[in-house]
């Protein structure tokens, strides 16, 4: 597991986000490094039919919810949504809730 996905774990076990600005810093790296990172391991948690783990990061004056490039990113994969809000709820709400046995 890798230092962000780790770090992203964390923050879903907690039932936290965080703002792109601050993970960025938590890790060590520039905007641009975690943008396209997060981008990878949307492509893997769309492959993997899993909730996307990058609906975890927000922008700072975004109202809580991820920044434009997380739904332009989304759509490339095929991910239709209508209500941005209803999309990133649904997203955290399965990243949040413990898998059923």
């Amino acid at each position: 597991m890798s230092e962000l996905e780790a770090r992203l774990a964390a923050l879903a076990a907690a039932g936290q986000t965080i703002t792109y600005g601050a993970l960025a810093r938590d890790l060590g790296w520039r905007i641009a490094e975690l943008t396209q990172a997060l981008e990878v391991l949307m492509d893997i948690d769309a492959r993997a039919g899993a909730p996307l783990r990058a609906a975890l990061c927000e922008g700072r004056l975004n109202g809580g919810l991820p920044a434009q490039g997380f739904y332009e990113k989304a759509t490339a994969l095929g991910l239709h949504w209508d209500d941005p809000v209803l999309f990133v709820q649904t997203q955290r709400r399965a990243l949040l809730s413990p898998p059923q046995p």
